[in-house]
């Protein structure tokens, strides 16, 4: 079992994580995992959003956005593999894939193509702001000289004003840095993005952020990581005063900031570990914190953010990468993937009681 653990978290960092870091942090993962309580194996009801988007058969990183109409839309990366460059078979690499629902995520459409550029487009997340216009940001990895390596190309973002059915030129939010979440609107208007940077010596999460509504973005602003390295995915969520609170990983640090995103608190450790974190707050004002590690996971705070709950595990599947959405009656919609060959995007419903996660599981064995 180490060892299938250890090659799905060795799989799964190779394409997120552009530098040397990958072995020192996997280690940490295994021991975290291990030691973890709540580090437990289900068999889980779920619908199928997508098992083969036909390009290659691997499904991966969803996103899943309420639209104005309605319906829902999850967008997710399509491959042949955890990191797909370029061949013969798919001559433009991974692209960006999308599937539709009308029943509130008890089915969903047939795969289509959001975007294919002639790299290998990468973890997308998708957002519908208060003016009507979708933004999908995501990153790409170039294919090396030699056929095997890749360089990472950025973070960027394509626009459209007709619910998806047209999609704007790529425009680059940032050369240097890397996102696995969606841009958030906040009460004041503006556009943040968490994202993250690493090299050799240094790794830690940042944030981007535009005034006019994705037009331009300003430079990116660090947070400072208090000496831990934070080498990859950072989120972002508003709390009721105005306050900003950003989780990063892999230790599950965070941060705040009082001016929309300006300038930030040095980060501090929550108390758990976990990756790729994604906020979501509930109709009833809690806010949701999903993530992978232990396998598919969530926790959540009634009291904006200041304390956790104990992990609830989604699913016993290590992909994750998890997203969520607010559903009409009240409960929530989380969408996440496998991992390994022929991985697929799954999706489970829940509703936050008094008690705690409550899972709904009438629509076991539906999907696509």
């Amino acid at each position: 079992m180490r060892a299938s653990i250890l090659l799905l978290l060795c799989l799964t960092a190779l394409s997120q994580t552009p530098s040397s870091l990958i072995a020192d942090e996997l280690a940490i993962d295994l021991q975290n995992a291990e030691a973890s309580k709540d580090w437990i194996f289900l068999t889980s009801p779920f619908v199928y959003v997508c098992k083969d988007a036909g390009a290659g058969g691997y499904e991966a990183f969803p996103d899943v956005c309420r639209l104005s109409d309605g319906r829902l839309m999850c967008a997710f990366y399509a491959g042949y593999g955890h990191v797909a460059l370029p061949n013969d078979q798919l001559p433009n690499g991974g692209r960006i894939a999308y599937c539709m629902s009308s029943d509130e995520g008890q089915t969903w459409s047939a795969a289509a193509t959001l975007y294919d550029g002639p790299d290998d487009d990468r973890d997308p997340s998708i957002v519908q702001l208060k003016s009507g216009r979708l933004i999908c940001n995501f990153f790409s990895l170039r294919k090396g000289a030699d056929g095997q390596s890749y360089e990472g190309l950025g973070s960027w973002m394509i626009t459209s004003d007709d619910l998806g059915k047209t999609w704007s030129v790529p425009q680059q939010i940032t050369r240097t840095h890397y996102c696995s979440s969606p841009i958030r609107e906040l009460s004041n208007g503006r556009l943040i993005l968490g994202l993250y940077t690493e090299n050799a010596k240094n790794s830690q999460g940042s944030v981007v952020f535009s005034d006019d509504g994705g037009k331009t973005w300003q430079p990116e602003v660090l947070i400072d990581n208090g000496g831990v390295q934070l080498d990859a995915e950072t989120d972002i969520v508003e709390l009721k005063d105005g306050t900003l609170y950003a989780a990063q990983r892999p230790h599950m640090s965070f941060a705040t900031s009082k001016d929309h995103g300006t300038t930030w608190t040095v980060s501090k450790a929550m108390g758990f570990a976990g990756h790729c974190p994604y906020f979501l707050r509930t109709q009833d004002n809690v806010i949701l914190l999903a993530f992978r590690l232990p396998n598919t996971s969530l926790r959540f705070s009634r009291d904006e953010c200041q304390t956790w709950s104990e992990n609830v595990v989604i699913d016993d599947v290590i992909g994750a990468y998890p997203s969520m959405a607010n559903l009409n009656d009240g409960s929530v919609l989380v969408v996440y993937y496998e991992e390994g060959q022929g991985s697929s995007i799954r999706a489970r419903r829940f509703r936050v009681t008094a008690k705690g996660i409550e899972w709904q599981s009438e629509n076991a064995d539906k999907g696509l």
